[in-house]
């Protein structure tokens, strides 16, 4: 399994034939409506700010792919047999051409997601609970997480995660920090899933911190970018005045000759 530390190496793209995309019984470019979305809003952003922050340089990266309620296809011979998870995380592949298709086809990825998470609901939690880890473990997806922001109210728990063994998810040891905080370690991520008065955090046992403040982060890392581009111009521009320069000697000596 690709670790979530360094860049992984890519599993190259294996696409097998077109899709007649108007021939499903949905639209992939406008996936159906997330139930209870105001609800799960807040929750869902802010764990894929931590980890776009994480582990794709906001979406930058080439080599891991997160993405939140877009389509997941699980039986190669049906597309319209998909799930969609609130969010879902995969290391080592073509995050540029999984875009371009659509659709996540594990088949065609080389792998299925590494990791999947549900946000809780009114309306999803029983899926939540029993369908979608079946479904899950049946993919091989190495890890399932359930985080539920009313603190048990449509899960039974605040918190919970699922390692993949034997084709099925056995139980995360979770601890309770004395400040309250719920943490569960994720092998996957090499992070702590924390619930924090209905809040989630993320947890680095490494550093001994919780990564914070990605907002911040992010405007760090598009701010690098424009001063990197902008030495990169500079750079440039400097190359083609000295290429002027010398094609300006050039034609002085051959005039002199």
């Amino acid at each position: 399994m690709t670790t979530a530390t360094g860049t992984a190496l890519m599993i190259p793209y294996t696409r097998l034939g077109e899709i007649d995309y108007a021939s499903l019984d949905y639209d992939p470019d406008k996936p159906e409506p997330m139930p209870d979305a105001m609800e799960q809003e807040p929750v869902v952003q802010e764990i894929l700010g931590l980890l776009g922050s994480r582990f794709t340089d906001f979406w930058l990266r080439p080599d891991n792919f997160l993405s939140s309620n877009t389509i997941l296809c699980y039986e190669p011979g049906n597309l319209n047999v998909r799930v969609q998870p609130d969010i879902y995380l995969s290391f080592g592949v073509d995050q540029g051409a999984i875009r371009r298709r659509k659709l996540y086809l594990p088949w065609e990825a080389g792998k299925p997601p590494d990791l999947a998470l549900e946000v809780a609901s009114e309306s999803t939690s029983g899926q939540d609970i029993i369908a979608k880890p079946r479904i899950y473990a049946a993919m091989g997806i190495p890890e399932y997480w359930r985080f539920d922001p009313t603190g048990g109210e449509y899960h039974g728990r605040a918190l919970a995660g699922g390692r993949l063994l034997g084709g099925e998810y056995r139980p995360v040891e979770l601890t309770t920090e004395p400040d309250g905080i719920l943490k569960g370690y994720s092998p996957v991520m090499e992070l702590s899933l924390c619930w924090d008065e209905g809040w989630p955090r993320l947890y680095d046992p490494a550093t001994g911190t919780y990564l914070e403040n990605w907002r911040q982060e992010r405007a760090r890392f598009l701010a690098e970018r424009v001063r990197e581009r902008a030495a990169h111009e500079a750079e440039r521009a400097e190359l083609q005045a000295r290429i002027r320069e010398l094609e300006t000697e050039l034609r002085q000596r051959q005039s002199e000759s």
